[in-house]
Order: C-alpha cells, then sequence, then structure tokens
C-alpha cells in the first residue's frame, strides 16, 4: 500500500451512496410473515397485519424524494453508486430511467431488501443470481458490487466471486478499501473489499427522532474534512450512505445540498463510484498470493 494513490493524486475519493430499499421491503402483501418493522415513527409491529402508513412512507420515497436526491447530483455533475434492491427498480422503471440518465452505478442490494443470513446456500445463490438478472434488465448493466441488507453469511464473499462480482461492502473496517482471498471451487479468488459507513448515513434520522439536519450535516462534514486532511499523507476514501425517502424530504434535502457544496469546494476530492474506486485500488494495489 506503500505507493497506492488514488487517480491524479487526489487526496479523498468521495463515494456517495444512495441506497433503493423502497418497495422491496418486508409486506405482508408481498407474501412475508409481518410488515416492515424499519418505521420512522418506530412503529414495530409483530402481528401479521399490513402497515398502510408504513409503506406510503416508503412510496414517498419514490415519489417525491427521488427526483430531490438524483436532482441535487445532477446538479452538482456527480456520478454516485446506487444500492438498489433489485425489485424496488422492477416496480419503478421512472428510477431506474434516473440511475441510467444520471450515469450512476448500479450496485446490488439484494434481490429484495430482506435478510439472507438465513438463508442456505442454493438459496442465497438463487437470491444473488435474481439480483443480477433483474437490475441486468432494469439498468442495462449487471451489478459489480453487493451490499447485503446488515449481515451476510460465511459463504456470501464465495458466492459473490463466483457469480462474478468484484467488490464486496459488507464492511466497516477502515477509511481505505482491501483485498479479501476468498476460497472457492476453482481455488483462491480475491475481490476489493470497499468499506461502507454507518455513522454518517441519513439512516440516524429514523433512529433518533431528535437528530437533525444541521446535526447530521455538521457531522458529515467534520467526518469530511478530517479524512481530507488525513489526505495530504496517505490517500483516504468517505462513505456517505442516503435514502430516497429519508434525505429526500423538504427539510433534510438541503443539508445534502450543502454538503455537496462543502465537498466540491475543495481540491483534490475525488468524486467517484463505488465500482471505479474499487477498480482504482485494483489497478495499484496487487492482490494477495494464496498460500
Amino acid at each position: 500500500m506503500a505507493d497506492f494513490h488514488w487517480p491524479n493524486k487526489a487526496r479523498l475519493a468521495m463515494s456517495f451512496v444512495v441506497n433503493i430499499e423502497e418497495g422491496s421491503e418486508m409486506s405482508i402483501a408481498r407474501g412475508d410473515k409481518g410488515p416492515e418493522p424499519v418505521d420512522e415513527l418506530g412503529v414495530a409491529l409483530k402481528i401479521p397485519i399490513r402497515n398502510f402508513g408504513n409503506e406510503s412512507n416508503y412510496q414517498y420515497g419514490l415519489n417525491a424524494g427521488a427526483p430531490r436526491v438524483f436532482g441535487a447530483f445532477a446538479a452538482a455533475g456527480i456520478r454516485t453508486t446506487v444500492t438498489a434492491a433489485a425489485q424496488s427498480l422492477e416496480l419503478c422503471p421512472p428510477v431506474a430511467r434516473m440511475i441510467v440518465e444520471g450515469g450512476h452505478e448500479t450496485c446490488s442490494h439484494g434481490w429484495r431488501w430482506v435478510h439472507q443470513f438465513s438463508h442456505d446456500e442454493a438459496r442465497e445463490t438463487d437470491f444473488i443470481q435474481k439480483a443480477v438478472t433483474s437490475i441486468e434488465k432494469t439498468t442495462g448493466t449487471r451489478p459489480y458490487g453487493w451490499l447485503s441488507r446488515y449481515m451476510h453469511t460465511e459463504r456470501t464473499r464465495r458466492l459473490l466471486v463466483e457469480a462474478g462480482f468484484e467488490y464486496h461492502m459488507d464492511d466497516y473496517s477502515d477509511d481505505v478499501p482491501r483485498w479479501d482471498l476468498v476460497e472457492t471451487t476453482a481455488g483462491a479468488k480475491p475481490i476489493v473489499i470497499v468499506p461502507y459507513a454507518i455513522d454518517t448515513n441519513d439512516m440516524k434520522f429514523w433512529l433518533a427522532p431528535g437528530y437533525t439536519p444541521q446535526q447530521w450535516l455538521d457531522y458529515a462534514i467534520d467526518s469530511f474534512d478530517r479524512l481530507y486532511d488525513e489526505g495530504a499523507h496517505a490517500p483516504r476514501m468517505m462513505s456517505l450512505g442516503l435514502h430516497l425517502r429519508i434525505i429526500g424530504r423538504p427539510g433534510r434535502i438541503g443539508a445534502l445540498e450543502r454538503l455537496i457544496a462543502h465537498v466540491q469546494s475543495k481540491p483534490g476530492v475525488w468524486c467517484a463510484s463505488r465500482l471505479d474506486i474499487a477498480r482504482a485500488f485494483a489497478a495499484r494495489v496487487s492482490p494477495p498470493e494464496a498460500a
């Protein structure tokens, strides 16, 4: 890693990640055993009935949030990574078009936004392949990155490598990418780990009802500024996770726009997709060799 650097010797690779889960969340209407427990009101129902209010809250992200979020990035000329649950894009072609027309990368967030950690190997393999096939159909390009819903299995990376994925996001261990060597049926194969971040994620608005857009913005800017300063001595990466139904609200979208302006005011910042980040790392750092 001693000679590693970002393209054009950038100090910081800035990774904006738009998570699209709306339309793929748990629902009695889609045959799940219970309604989606992640709710801005904190109403986690444990009985098998539909939560129409929460369903409409997710729909807000597709109807009103998406134009604001993708509009903010279009105005700034920034390509993001969209971690999309495949079914969400199938059910909302206008959002899929926003992704394609904006030149954004689509990373797989699963076939649906459901837990895969309880899957056996056959079911998890099918889950991954259905996501690949679906996203390629809706966007014209297959996904090369993967983000699970919170947790993955001990075999997930092997299945991803065997399915042609180049990077995995289910990791929070560093501010730079790294290699992982995975034992597959064809021998040891490398995959780039592009770490994600939870602390800067806009999901904090739902987890902490008193959290304000200004507090989120202050924390995001403090994170960016520290990483930018450290980038003068060694390359750094910052991840910022967003959701259409959360940051896309009228009272929150301005915080994202102000953060984008702050990021773009600094020289030596590379706003890049995670696939570009993974490939830049892979081009400059040799993967480990099998023992």
